[in-house]
């Protein structure tokens, strides 16, 4: 188990802009090493939500996105948010999505209350055994 075996939940608001997104990258690369995940799979997620944030950024109306990384291991689920235009949901058949969903165990879009979020998760154990 990682450093402390426990759940945790870390909060990132970041400016949706493009020099900032190595911040939420970074933070879920360290809560993965901190949680057993290999090598590959840290960079797998990273590049998951390098997307995640990639697909917000350009949408986000109040100019701030959100993170949220849950860790309850050996899951570590990351939801990406941000205030989109209404009616606005990214493109499931684009490259990027497709990238996405090809890292992680499971990803999912939402809007509620005019915010879109996006959901990665991941799993420790899964990642060993791929």
């Amino acid at each position: 188990m990682g450093s402390t075996g426990r759940s945790a939940e870390v909060r990132l608001s970041i400016p949706a802009d493009s020099a900032y997104i190595a911040v939420p990258r970074s933070v879920v690369g360290n809560l993965a090493a901190r949680n057993d995940f290999t090598v590959d799979a840290i960079d797998d997620l990273r590049i998951a939500v390098d997307e995640a944030c990639a697909l917000l950024l350009p949408q986000a109306s109040d100019g701030v996105l959100d993170c949220v990384f849950e860790i309850d291991p050996p899951q570590l689920t990351v939801r990406t948010s941000a205030v989109v235009p209404n009616g606005w949901r990214p493109d499931t058949s684009s490259f990027g999505w497709t990238v996405l969903t090809a890292l992680v165990e499971s990803a999912a879009a939402e809007t509620i209350d005019g915010r879109l979020t996006i959901t990665v998760t991941a799993t420790a154990t899964a990642a060993e055994n791929a």
